[in-house]
């Protein structure tokens, strides 16, 4: 969609060189740091100053290897975590004072990070060819948490410029030097990593949220810091290829078969590839007209219960918390006023005015471009509350997903959601035909969503996990011990979805999710839901 759209030939024209592009306020744009809500600046630098003289923490070798060694992933991420967490927060604190205060403990959060021998997490390193180990220096690869950290690097050169340099010259040109090695050059160079979907893995159907957010962030890196404009406008069209293998094949009803949280780091993170190339092109690279674009954004809030609650499958937990800023102006792009009223919902619900970007507890911040689109509209955001739409009835065909409520624009009454699709969706548990039952906005039967990921989460081993399996889905059957199996062949069948002004009916054969070790030759599961009823289930099967 993107290159076919906008050719290598083309970018020249489109581009802006990387000495004029200025897509947010630098430290030195003081009037526009200087405008924030009073209550945002003084928010950011609260938190900020918990970080001064802050000690980074360590990330030894055996902290590394607590992956491969017990398939603990989380005792080495929270500290990674935390390391950029905490210089994203100096950072931004730092271009609202504009004083110096924050510089030193920036500089020590910088080099902490440019002496890292990987910018990734253990559980993504075995794809190096040293597997799954310490991670090779001589091999730079590139997974989400170390596009990430380029993405981090680049915006923090490119918002603190040479106000770095009191501390020390020699930081910039580490920053370039390992942002080059680690990211700009590797991901150049190769087209074997399986998130660009160039060279898709055994059994892989497409890309997924790894696609558009890895891209994101590279995309931000490369603008900002490639110094090669002929390297630049390459790498541009080469992530705008990779891009389209996330698009091209995506469900036409936009649906995230992955399910609403990840939403957030595929469709959102489409929008984030989008509003770049837009900034980068002044607004002559622009797909918003597209209907799939449209749609992919609309999905979440189709999938919006009542307050944090979303409809959930796969990984997926039933509690989402989107960006409400991001939202916002992904409906304003695609000119869809209900998107836009959940995203105003979202950031009032969040106290975005108020507070900012400041987490509550949580070290991981957003990354900077969201940052920074959500600290410069805070002003432009309407003040007068809002409601989300809540819409009454929604069918997505082809992830086969169904949402209904007794009432549109209210949680009062019934909610049901209902699922079909088949057994190799991104993410998969073994649920087709499972449900979820709300009753006022608060769950009655719910999905139990995934256990703390480890080692065994993406292994051979995922479908031994309780969570993972059919039988922990709403009411699906074992029959004599058996339950469905995972693959693209173990699908939902004769799916069928009717809805009128007073009742919606969902109808799946689930008989194909399961092998032939099962000996089930039909099983056809009815749900339907009438006003101020509760949701009927209607089995049948042999």
């Amino acid at each position: 969609m993107l290159h076919q759209r906008y050719s290598l030939h083309d970018l020249p024209q489109l581009i802006t060189p990387r000495a004029d592009y200025h897509p947010y306020p630098t430290i030195e744009d003081r009037a526009a740091w200087d405008s924030l809500p009073a209550p945002v600046a003084a928010a950011h630098r609260q938190r900020a100053e918990a970080y001064l003289n802050y000690d980074y923490p360590s990330l030894p070798a055996t902290l590394f290897l607590q992956y491969s060694r017990i398939g603990n992933r989380r005792n080495y991420e929270r500290p990674h975590f935390e390391r950029r967490g905490a210089l994203e927060m100096l950072v931004t604190a730092e271009c609202i004072e504009g004083e110096g205060r924050f510089l030193d403990d920036i500089a020590n959060g910088i080099w902490a990070i440019c002496e890292e021998s990987y910018w990734g997490v253990p559980a993504h390193i075995r794809v190096q060819q040293a597997g799954n180990t310490l991670p090779d220096a001589a091999e730079p690869t590139v997974d989400l948490f170390a596009a990430e950290t380029g993405n981090l690097i680049a915006w923090a050169y490119y918002l603190l410029g040479d106000r770095l340099d009191a501390v020390s010259p020699v930081i910039r040109e580490r920053m370039a030097l390992e942002l080059d090695r680690r990211i700009l050059t590797p991901l150049f160079v190769r087209d074997d990593f399986h998130w660009m979907g160039f060279a898709l893995r055994k059994g892989q159907q497409r890309v997924n949220n790894w696609n558009p957010w890895i891209c994101s962030n590279w995309l931000s890196a490369v603008l900002l810091m490639e110094t090669d404009n002929h390297r630049r406008l390459a790498t541009v069209h080469k992530i705008m290829r990779a891009v389209d293998n996330f698009i091209d094949p995506y469900p036409a009803d936009g649906g995230c078969d992955e399910g609403p949280s990840y939403w957030g780091r595929a469709g959102a993170s489409l929008f984030d590839n989008l509003e770049l190339l837009h900034s980068a092109s002044r607004g002559q690279i622009d797909l918003y007209d597209e209907p799939l674009i449209q749609e992919i954004g609309r999905f979440v809030y189709r999938v919006h219960i009542d307050d944090d609650y979303y409809i959930n499958f796969a990984d997926a937990p039933a509690l989402v918390y989107p960006d409400g800023v991001l939202v916002y102006r992904y409906g304003e792009r695609i000119r869809d006023p209900l998107m836009m009223t959940q995203g105003l919902w979202l950031a009032q619900r969040k106290k975005l005015a108020e507070r900012g970007y400041v987490a509550d507890g949580d070290i991981r911040q957003n990354n900077f471009q969201r940052l920074l689109r959500g600290l410069f509209s805070l002003a432009d955001l309407p003040d007068a509350p809002v409601r989300p739409p809540q819409i009454r009835d929604i069918w997505l065909p082809v992830i086969e997903v169904m949402v209904a409520r007794d009432k549109a624009g209210s949680a009062d009454g019934f909610f049901l959601g209902a699922k079909g699709g088949h057994n190799a969706e991104s993410h998969n548990h073994n649920d087709i035909g499972t449900f979820v039952v709300y009753r006022d906005g608060k769950p009655l039967l719910v999905d139990a969503g995934v256990e703390t990921y480890t080692a065994a989460t993406f292994g051979p081993n995922r479908y031994a996990i309780w969570t993972m399996q059919s039988a922990y889905h709403s009411l699906l059957p074992t029959v004599d011990g058996v339950m469905q199996s995972p693959g693209i062949e173990f699908a939902a069948r004769d799916v069928a979805h009717a809805a009128d002004d007073a009742t919606a009916q969902f109808s799946v054969e689930i008989a194909g999710s399961y092998p032939p070790a099962a000996k089930i030759s039909a099983w056809k599961r009815t749900l339907r839901l009438e006003p101020n009823h509760y949701p009927q289930v209607c089995e049948g099967g042999k």
